[in-house]
């Protein structure tokens, strides 16, 4: 049995991320990779909300044990009475970038599959460790503020994507799911030295001064500070958005005018184009997250030259910065 104080500790989380009410109806889509922690929150979610959860497990075809980890999910789902869905992905990862690709792919996959569901959101098990893990690789990295906020409680997509887990450790989720006899298992890559955030791992399970709790609280702190830029942000969006005539697709590319401006709001602003344009132009490759460093693309920008970036080509004209996307190469 579930402790009774974790669920309602669960469901008032949840509850927090989506501004203070789950409604009643709606349902609520689980991503559920098998793991400890994502099983132990399908577990405290069927409890605290019984008859709105809907979990999905992703099989990304690159182990042979993920089509049985998905099944021991659905197995626990029939007996818990939650519908679940396995999600396979069609098109190889590939060999390069394979975290990161099949990140990109699982999030879609799942978004969709939310979507079509009628979901109100679409809750991952992201935790106090893995924000932690984070936050000291975009350190390592150099990131700004926007990177070191870290994992967001919540992002909206094509639905809210939230993480009511942020408060939680690793340690008490996979006690909560050992105490409750709910299955799982733990993925082999997250032991895999070859990935930079299993080192980080490490790091912090070494290092006891390094206290993962005190991290994630730090990361969200800075991702207050970020909610705040994010709104003068919004203004500037509106007031030096230029739309130079005898342009025929305004939608599909950005003017702004953005040389008199801090360095720091120069690098959103540049981040929110780059966002905007490959949304409305539908690119999804290459890769361009909040963590992406664009400070040589900053750089050349300040030089009045062009640079490019996520498929996206940055030119100057003057003071304005436009931002269009990449012409595709000519072949030799």
């Amino acid at each position: 049995m579930l402790d009774r104080a974790a669920v309602e500790r669960f469901g008032g989380d949840l509850a927090q991320v989506l501004g203070g009410v789950v409604p009643p109806d709606a349902p609520i889509a689980l991503a559920v990779s098998g793991g400890p922690d994502s099983m132990a929150m399908l577990a405290l979610a069927a409890a605290a909300f019984p008859g709105q959860v809907h979990a999905a497990t992703v099989d990304h075809c690159l182990r042979a044990a993920a089509a049985a980890e998905a099944r021991m999910v659905a197995d626990w789902c029939v007996d818990a009475g939650v519908p679940h869905t396995t999600l396979v992905v069609a098109e190889p990862i590939g060999s390069a970038s394979v975290q990161a690709r099949a990140r990109a792919v699982r999030y879609d996959l799942l978004v969709r599959w939310a979507v079509e569901i009628g979901a109100r959101c679409l809750a991952t098990a992201h935790h106090a460790d893995d924000q932690a893990e984070t936050f000291l690789m975009r350190a390592a990295r150099g990131s700004g503020v926007a990177g070191l906020a870290g994992i967001r409680a919540r992002h909206r997509r094509a639905i809210d994507l939230v993480r009511p887990l942020l408060g939680w450790r690793v340690s008490e989720l996979r006690a909560l799911a050992v105490a409750a006899a709910v299955p799982f298992v733990d993925d082999p890559s997250n032991a895999d030295p070859h990935y930079d955030r299993t080192r980080f791992r490490a790091l912090l399970r070494d290092t006891p001064w390094l206290d993962a709790a005190q991290l994630a609280r730090a990361a969200a702190y800075v991702a207050e500070a970020d909610a705040t830029l994010r709104e003068i942000e919004a203004w500037l969006w509106t007031t030096r958005k230029v739309t130079p005539e005898r342009i025929d697709d305004p939608d599909l590319q950005s003017w702004l005018d953005l040389s008199d401006l801090p360095r720091e709001v120069q690098r959103r602003m540049c981040r929110s184009a780059i966002h905007s344009v490959r949304a409305a132009n539908g690119i999804l490759r290459p890769i361009f997250d909040d963590s992406t460093n664009i400070e040589p693309l900053l750089d050349a920008l300040l030089a009045g030259t062009t640079a490019t970036q996520g498929g996206i080509m940055v030119s100057v004209r003057g003071k304005v910065w436009r931002f269009a996307p990449q012409p595709p190469r000519r072949s030799l």
